[in-house]
């Protein structure tokens, strides 16, 4: 079996494993009544959401994490190297950041902010720790490459400039992500796409084990957007896109190839930005406001634009960037 054959079997394997363990996940979701709680200047049509269970993030941790560390155990057990150990980090991280989103979903709910969630300033300090330390664990335990730019042919020693540089990148992409994570099937669509194109760049660059980890996510969010799609059955929440965000950016490090992230990343990196342009002009112009709404799918929802139209035409812009950012990262 070749390696990409292998890949997408790992994909295909999870989607069929995700999708099965979802119907009861919801079961239990629903029982607790782990309910998603809508913002209430938010548009309108969100109100019919209220209720729907949230926390979906499990959903696609489960299979992840299974099928990695099962593979792992295996190669170890048989001397057949389907996994190699360097996907522990992508992985271990995945999980800490679920856990960071999980107590921000679960104090949204139950918590004493309830509709609220974790403050702003603790959940960036648990992202930066954690983001640190794998910056360090990248650099002096896998010794990825620092930066590859396109149409140079050498990789950029950044020395101790790295370090920041790679947090930076996990905690905004991660927090991207969670911006782009308002509409059924948002999120998981661009996730799913960006993981694709990290996965390409993975098997181009010879890192198997990587471009299978990726694929593997590939699964599970399309076995997550089986019960995402719109009408939504379930939500991922922070537990998903925080994971998710840091997950992708880690993976974009390991390859290198992290210059070509804003490019494959576009729709989050469009979400960001537009929250850090309202706040800024808000504050600087008196109140006045350049989007109806912030994040940015929220200022085409307000415009007019169905909610499908919005996510079927980011999905698209998402694509046609990825199919780029794979082609600057073989420049």
């Amino acid at each position: 079996m070749t390696q990409t054959s292998m890949a997408l079997a790992l994909s295909g394997f999870s989607f069929l494993l995700t999708v099965i363990w979802g119907v009861p996940l919801l079961r239990v979701l629903r029982r607790l009544k782990i309910g998603e709680k809508i913002r209430i200047d938010g548009p309108e049509r969100h109100f019919s959401k209220l209720g729907t269970p949230t926390m979906g993030g499990i959903l696609i941790l489960f299979p992840v994490a299974l099928l990695t560390i099962l593979f792992n155990v295996v190669s170890i057990m048989s001397g057949f190297s389907i996994f190699g150990n360097s996907v522990l980090v992508p992985l271990i991280v995945f999980i800490l950041f679920a856990l960071i989103g999980s107590i921000d979903d679960w104090s949204s709910l139950r918590g004493r902010r309830s509709g609220l969630g974790l403050s702003a300033l603790t959940k960036f300090i648990l992202q930066t720790i954690v983001a640190a330390g794998t910056a360090f664990v990248l650099k002096n335990l896998l010794d990825a490459p620092q930066l590859f730019v396109p149409g140079l042919d050498f990789e950029v020693n950044l020395g101790l400039m790295y370090f920041p540089i790679a947090a930076f990148i996990i905690v905004g992409s991660s927090n991207a992500v969670n911006f782009t994570d308002g509409l059924d099937g948002l999120a998981g669509l661009i996730s799913a796409t960006a993981f694709s194109a990290y996965g390409g760049i993975a098997l181009i660059q010879g890192q198997i084990f990587l471009a299978r980890f990726c694929f593997i996510i590939v699964g599970a969010l399309f076995g997550f957007l089986w019960f995402n799609v719109y009408p939504a059955e379930l939500f991922m929440g922070d537990t998903g896109s925080l994971s998710l965000g840091a997950t992708l950016a880690v993976v974009a490090l390991m390859t290198g190839q992290w210059a070509v992230l804003p490019v494959v990343a576009i729709i989050p990196l469009s979400e960001t930005l537009s929250v850090i342009i309202q706040v800024a002009f808000f504050q600087l112009m008196d109140g006045k406001r350049i989007f109806k709404m912030t994040p940015l799918h929220h200022h085409f929802e307000l415009s007019g634009w169905s909610e499908t139209q919005i996510v079927q035409r980011f999905w698209l812009i998402s694509l046609v960037a990825a199919l780029i950012g794979v082609a600057l990262a073989l420049v």
